[in-house]
């Protein structure tokens, strides 16, 4: 197992969530692909996943600022109809800590933490959890 999927692996166990990802901005026609997810058992995989355009995300053009999402219940979080049709195809995306990854300013990947199914408020140490999981990426990348 890589480094980077030790580090989403973690991720999963310290925060009990359904599912963690990480995104990474390569070189293709599909923005920040997933490279590595570690699921909670009967979680579907985004792996493969290619119908959200995360380029018109608004959780993602907060990201490329510097700013970490944390959304205890996205249904209430956007207005935007692109937004919910995310949460569908992501499995009923509940609530979510998504976390930057930045380079030189540049955001270079993305670390999820997905609750699927019901809203979640997340603690303060899953929220921090996640904001070292995406310094350990950031050193790794």
């Amino acid at each position: 197992m890589s480094t980077l999927a030790l580090v989403v692996e973690r991720l999963l166990a310290r925060t009990k969530a359904s599912r963690v990802t990480l995104r990474q901005d390569l070189p293709g026609d599909y923005a920040f692909p997933v490279t590595h997810e570690a699921l909670a058992p009967g979680v579907a995989s985004l792996l493969e996943e290619r119908t959200v355009d995360l380029r018109t995300q608004p959780v993602v053009a907060e990201l490329a600022r510097g700013r970490q999402v944390v959304q205890d219940d996205c249904r209430a979080a956007y207005g935007d109809a692109a937004f919910h049709r995310m949460r569908h195809a992501y499995g009923g995306l509940a609530a979510q800590i998504v976390t930057p990854v930045l380079r030189h300013e540049q955001l270079v990947a993305i670390v999820s933490v997905h609750q699927l199914s019901e809203p979640r408020a997340w603690t303060r140490e899953e929220v921090a959890a996640a904001t070292f999981a995406a310094e350990e990426v950031e050193r790794l990348l």
